[in-house]
């Protein structure tokens, strides 16, 4: 990579941050007892089993939401990136882009309603009660907790006041009168944007980040994970362990099987067929009903 793509990358990455934590609803809750402590939790395969984006797609494809070519071409990025193993940033946020495409021409208030009830129908049931009783132990303790995802920020908001959260830090999305344009501010929230983002949290509520807790399954978060006081790793990838492991960090695994690195590889690409198959019949079958 070339030092101007470097600069701009990381442009991207700052850009991507500061309107994550700009677009949060800072209201200060009765409960918190430390302000200048919080508690930071990643989303997929950290407090939720799977991809909330790809449970997202799961819903709106059977409310017909899109057609079987857009699905096909979602779900074949996927199984691309998936197959390809790769760690490469650029690369998850390409297929971050390519689902968060989906909402391009769609109100906010739309997706909004369908993202709430479609966390009520499938989302809900895959969360991991140990990692959520983490983040109830930092409520406990009158701290703020935030969900740090990839995810959309409008989907993530709502996990977070589902779960009883403080609230949520997503990647944002261009919007002009209400719709969606398509279009991300800056870059996906992954690895150093959810830092960026987390510590441009810190400066707007008064966070000291030497009093903050982060948690991630992910080695692609280290950037965030070391920004923190008290890192943690939940259900850690191979990276992310063994990492962990040398800093002295804990490490938790809520998983009731664990999976060789090559084993993980080809569950993946058999999960990412059967969305690209199961969301394509769900919308054709849909289709076929309706005319």
């Amino acid at each position: 990579m070339t030092p101007a793509r470097q600069r701009d990358l990381l442009d991207r990455y700052r850009v991507a941050g500061e309107a994550s934590a700009a677009a949060v609803d800072i209201a200060e809750p009765d409960t918190v007892a430390d302000p200048t402590a919080a508690a930071f939790f990643d989303v997929d395969n950290t407090i939720m089993r799977g991809a909330s984006i790809f449970h997202l797609a799961r819903g709106l494809a059977r409310r017909r939401f899109f057609t079987v070519p857009e699905v096909a071409d979602f779900a074949w990025k996927q199984v691309k990136f998936v197959t390809s193993g790769s760690e490469d940033m650029e690369d998850m946020a390409s297929a971050t882009e390519a689902a968060l495409g989906f909402v391009q021409g769609h109100r906010v208030s739309e997706i909004v309603e369908l993202g709430t009830e479609i966390f009520d129908e499938i989302m809900v049931d895959k969360m991991w009660p140990g990692t959520l009783a983490l983040a109830q132990r930092h409520l406990d303790e009158g701290q703020r907790v935030w969900l740090v995802t990839a995810a959309p920020v409008e989907l993530a908001t709502i996990m977070a006041k589902r779960l009883g959260l403080t609230g949520a830090l997503g990647t944002v999305s261009e919007i002009i009168d209400g719709t969606y344009t398509g279009r991300l501010v800056g870059h996906p929230l992954h690895g150093p944007a959810k830092a960026e983002a987390v510590r441009a949290l810190a400066a707007r509520t008064g966070l000291d980040l030497a009093n903050c807790s982060a948690y991630s399954d992910s080695f692609n978060d280290l950037p965030m994970l070391g920004l923190v006081g008290h890192p943690c790793a939940i259900n850690p990838d191979h990276a992310l362990r063994s990492y962990a492991r040398d800093q002295g960090w804990p490490i938790r695994d809520y998983r009731r099987q664990r999976m060789a690195k090559r084993g993980g590889v080809a569950a993946g690409v058999v999960a990412a067929g059967a969305l690209a198959t199961g969301v394509g019949i769900g919308v054709a079958v849909a289709r076929k009903k309706a005319s």
